[in-house]
C-alpha cells in the first residue's frame, strides 16, 4: 500500500477568531521584523476566512489580495489595516 501525502496548509486549521488571533500573534513574535512573513500569515488567515469575503469587505480585488498577502511582496500598510479589520482582528501595541 502506497502512502499518500498532502501538502500541509495552515489555513485548513484556522477555524475560530481566537485561533486566527493566536496564529497572527505567534507569527509576529517569530517574524524577527520580517514584514513578508507577517504578510504571509495574514494571507493564511484570509484564505481560512475566505479570500472572496475579505475582498468584498476591503474593497480590494481577490487577485490583488493574493499577491499582496503571498509573502513575496510587501503590501501597503493601508492594505494591511483593511485586511486586519475585515478579519475581525485588531492590531495593538504593548510596551516591551
Amino acid at each position: 500500500m502506497a502512502l499518500k501525502t498532502t501538502r500541509y496548509d495552515v489555513a485548513d486549521h484556522l477555524r475560530t477568531q481566537e485561533e486566527m488571533a493566536l496564529y497572527l500573534d505567534a507569527c509576529i513574535e517569530e517574524s524577527g521584523g520580517d514584514a513578508l512573513f507577517i504578510a504571509k500569515a495574514l494571507g493564511d488567515i484570509a484564505r481560512a476566512k475566505g479570500m472572496a469575503q475579505i475582498a468584498v469587505e476591503t474593497g480590494l480585488s481577490r487577485e490583488s489580495l493574493y499577491k499582496s498577502l503571498s509573502g513575496e511582496r510587501n503590501p501597503a500598510f493601508d492594505t494591511v489595516l483593511k485586511v486586519v479589520k475585515a478579519l475581525g482582528l485588531k492590531l495593538h501595541a504593548t510596551a516591551g
